[in-house]
């Protein structure tokens, strides 16, 4: 309760900073917006049985944006204060008048704003205990040892917590807040046996403390999969079809995030500059943005500038919907922000309803992809390269685990590849989607 308490105190006083801050706009000729985040919390790093750190934090930024008719001036502090509130209007307004004027800046029309923030049930505190979350990850690598002789050693067991406020607030008469929390817990282990040694790690997330995956659980998982990579194998340059594990499908389809975000979009740096309204994936895959998810860790019912969050589709029967729209850049392409100021809000990826065994056993041969490395991937031309590890299938069963390869390709050809997707959605991401298997990609190994 003393937790809630302190947290509601804080949310109180950055509204009334918000409030504040608009108050003293109106002595200023200009457009004003206001954002505060405030992110408070605490983690716990364990390292063999040993605590190696805990850390405090409570860190927080005011962020004002003065639009003077078509100039912008932005300024960022940590002071709260009335009297420093005062200086960053003054030099927001001074930077605003030795801004170039551009036509397309300016506040959100009033139409989009989000006037009433709804209820997204994001905000689940927990009275954090020291010692309990000492015991948690202790416990954590305590289970990984246990489960199998060969874990030799960790590389550290972390729980986290944290709650974030945001309040936002402009000149049009906005002024709405939302507060969320954020738990989670990792553990990475080493395996070894006399030929090899390999790590690998597993961790939850949520927004209720109860939802994390148990720690002696936890434990276990991360155990398993250290030892399934010990072994490990080179595999022969070739082309092979390919399943990118439900865990790591999230970042194929971040790279389409980014090739339809409005900045990429209107400076024609994406490849899928003119695949509006045409088709980019097989018409059974749809892709739904749903900011509104209850406990969504993608939920939020307002994006940075206040424009309300609304639910849509992304890609609708294999055809692209939308471009990612903040109101910048919305206006640069003479359309509508969508309420994608900041980033994007839960993507659900629809699947095909096959287990991830019955997808394994679609592909017969080929590569499983349970980890991926590099950041080769040019949203410019689509072009694909990383560096991966995993599994080699055969006959639709694991075999043995594969190390040192080079998956690339184009993401246009590695969209329309797409074969099927299974039901083992993973929830701990922003984009909810299940194991990828491809037709057919390019494999560099020996």
């Amino acid at each position: 309760m003393q937790l809630i308490k302190e947290i509601e105190n804080e949310e109180l006083h950055l509204v009334n900073t918000v409030k504040n801050t608009l108050k003293l706009s109106k002595n200023i000729n200009a457009s004003v917006e206001v954002f505060i985040k405030k992110t408070i919390g605490i983690s716990v790093n364990v390292r063999n049985n040993i605590v190696e750190n805990v850390e405090f934090n409570s860190d927080g930024g005011l962020f004002i944006t003065v639009y003077n008719k078509f100039s912008k001036g932005s300024v960022s502090s940590k002071d709260f204060s009335i009297k420093n509130i005062k200086n960053m209007l003054d030099i927001a307004i001074n930077i605003s008048k030795y801004s170039s004027s551009d036509f397309f800046s300016g506040l959100p029309d009033i139409k989009f704003l989000c006037f009433h923030s709804m209820e997204l049930d994001l905000f689940h505190p927990w009275e954090f205990n020291i010692e309990n979350a000492i015991k948690m990850s202790i416990l954590s690598e305590k289970s990984a040892f246990e489960s199998d002789k060969r874990i030799v050693n960790s590389e550290g067991s972390f729980l986290n917590s944290h709650t974030t406020i945001n309040v936002f607030g402009n000149s049009l008469g906005v002024l709405e807040k939302y507060k969320s929390t954020r738990y989670s817990n990792y553990t990475c282990m080493i395996a070894q046996d006399k030929n090899s040694m390999q790590r690998d790690f597993d961790y939850s997330l949520s927004r209720r403390i109860d939802d994390l995956i148990k720690p002696e659980i936890l434990g276990q998982k991360t155990a398993k999969r250290a030892i399934s990579r010990l072994g490990s194998r080179k595999i022969q340059t070739m082309r092979s079809p390919i399943i990118f594990s439900s865990e790591i499908s999230h970042m194929f389809f971040s790279h389409l995030a980014s090739a339809i975000s409005g900045d990429n979009v209107y400076q024609k740096s994406t490849f899928l500059i003119n695949d509006l309204k045409m088709k980019i994936f097989p018409d059974w895959l749809d892709i739904e943005e749903n900011p509104h998810l209850k406990r969504g860790l993608g939920s939020k019912p307002f994006d940075n500038e206040g424009v309300a969050t609304e639910i849509k589709y992304i890609i609708k029967a294999g055809i692209l919907q939308t471009w990612l729209l903040n109101c910048y850049n919305a206006r640069k392409l003479k359309l509508d922000s969508t309420g994608n100021c900041g980033g994007i809000h839960n993507w659900l990826v629809s699947n095909q309803n096959i287990s991830f065994e019955e997808l394994l056993k679609k592909m017969d041969q080929g590569i499983l992809v349970t980890e991926l490395m590099g950041q080769g991937v040019d949203v410019i031309n689509g072009n694909y390269s990383r560096g991966a590890v995993g599994f080699w299938v055969e006959k639709g069963k694991i075999s043995y685990p594969i190390n040192e390869i080079t998956i690339s390709g184009n993401l246009r050809n590695m969209w329309n590849n797409i074969v099927s997707i299974s039901s083992d959605v993973d929830r701990r991401n922003n984009i909810q989607c299940g194991s990828v298997l491809l037709s057919e990609i390019q494999v560099s190994g020996n």
